[in-house]
């Protein structure tokens, strides 16, 4: 007999796979009508469609996984679950307002009582997750040229900032309440660090 590990994708149920395909979905529609500045061209909208769920895709899936894994690693299970009145309240904001107010859902951690310490730590993996996809997108509008890598670089280095820059704020359930909770200066490096990722990403917008 031999013990075998759960592989990466054993850690993730059907459930939350279901979950984070529709979340994904949902938000990748709610950045798509910012960022065809809600034109009605059935190409723009495909083609930015085609772009945000990669983009948003890559963001937000590695962003939950951030936490997922981060959680298990301190010894918890954890699971993504999708919030169906944000996801639909997401896309309806993006259409008539022009902003994303994307809260999809959240990675629920089971087991014991978890610590502050912990709390904080998991938290913040989402957000410097995020911080770390603006490196390679930014290369990428860099080098792009003026085709379709270039956008795909601005796109995927603006959400991402904006994803961090989001979760960071220190209200509600956001990672940004519980960074604070844990240790005030990791929350103002951050903080002034995503802040300054996404104007500098609006800039080249």
């Amino acid at each position: 007999m031999y013990y075998c590990p759960m592989s990466v994708l054993d850690r993730i149920p059907s459930r939350e796979w279901k979950d984070l395909f529709i979340a994904w979905v949902a938000i990748s529609l709610a950045f798509t009508l910012i960022f065809i500045r809600m034109q009605i061209e059935v190409l723009g909208f495909l083609t930015f469609f085609a772009i945000s769920a990669f983009t948003v895709g890559v963001g937000f899936v590695l962003h939950e996984m951030a936490h997922k894994f981060t959680a298990m690693g301190f010894g918890f299970w954890a699971e993504f679950r999708k919030d169906n009145t944000m996801l639909l309240m997401a896309v309806v904001i993006a259409a008539l307002v022009g902003v994303v107010f994307a809260a999809p859902g959240a990675t629920v951690i089971y087991g014991a009582t978890i610590s502050r310490e912990q709390n904080g730590k998991i938290s913040l993996a989402g957000p410097v997750t995020n911080l770390l996809l603006c490196i390679p997108f930014a290369v990428l509008f860099i080098v792009g040229g003026d085709g379709l890598p270039r956008l795909i670089g601005m796109v995927g280095f603006n959400v991402n900032a904006m994803i961090a820059f989001f979760n960071m704020l220190p209200v509600s359930v956001l990672d940004g309440k519980k960074v604070l909770a844990w240790n005030l200066p990791v929350f103002m490096g951050m903080f002034i660090t995503t802040l300054g990722m996404l104007i500098v990403s609006l800039m080249v917008m």
